[in-house]
């Protein structure tokens, strides 16, 4: 089963997660994104968490279930 992958990202002034089908939702904090994006996590393992910064690039990364480290191949 592969992982479901969920981006907390800078939208504006505000903060969203995309996940496949788009999470249509914002938050007013990066801080509530994080919350929501982790609790969708967790209720739909395995998955992971990817958290921006401001600027795009990756701050922080959370998996839940089965981290394949070290990748296969």
């Amino acid at each position: 089963m592969e992982r479901i992958r969920y981006d907390v990202v800078p939208e504006g002034d505000a903060w969203k997660i995309t996940t496949p089908p788009p999470n249509p939702s914002t938050y007013a904090t990066k801080e509530a994104a994080i919350a929501a994006a982790v609790a969708m996590a967790r209720g739909h393992q395995p998955s992971q968490v990817l958290i921006h910064r401001a600027d795009g690039t990756i701050e922080d990364e959370r998996t839940y279930q089965d981290d394949p480290y070290p990748p296969h191949g």
